[in-house]
């Protein structure tokens, strides 16, 4: 597997987990929900480690090699995941220090902005993976 591979793997583990943990909270599953949730933490620390050797290690600029319309779908795609994947870094981990010193009401504020968002941002690095590396690689 690639570095690449790895990381949108993580990546989409990351939102499974995410996914399961709304569902697990939706239905009272709290100790369920918890172990998710610090899950996706977790592999989500991992793809962020991964990404950052990865990009030290190769030293390059990896260039999107689809034409046409195509071309502003992505780079919107990628514009929007970059700025979200920059702002949820701090509201991921203040949801979660407000879950750990059970703090509930004021997790529960801030959890209904991170989720949507640690999801979209979880969800387009897959897709943007698949649209350079495998739909469109040179």
């Amino acid at each position: 597997m690639t570095q690449p591979a790895l990381n949108a793997t993580l990546n989409g583990i990351s939102a499974v987990l995410l996914a399961c943990g709304y569902i697990a909270i939706r239905s009272h599953k709290i100790q369920i929900h918890k172990r998710l949730m610090i899950s996706a933490f977790v592999v989500s620390c991992a793809f962020l480690v991964s990404y950052v050797i990865y990009h030290i290690r190769i030293r390059q600029v990896i260039h999107f090699q689809g034409q046409g319309w195509i071309r502003p779908v992505y780079f919107t795609l990628l514009t929007s995941h970059t700025i979200l994947a920059i702002v949820i870094v701090p509201l991921i981990l203040i949801t979660l220090r407000r879950a750990l010193l059970e703090r509930f009401d004021k997790h529960r504020l801030i959890a209904r902005w991170t989720l949507p968002l640690w999801f979209y941002v979880s969800v387009t690095g897959v897709i943007i993976y698949f649209m350079v590396y495998q739909l469109y690689a040179s």
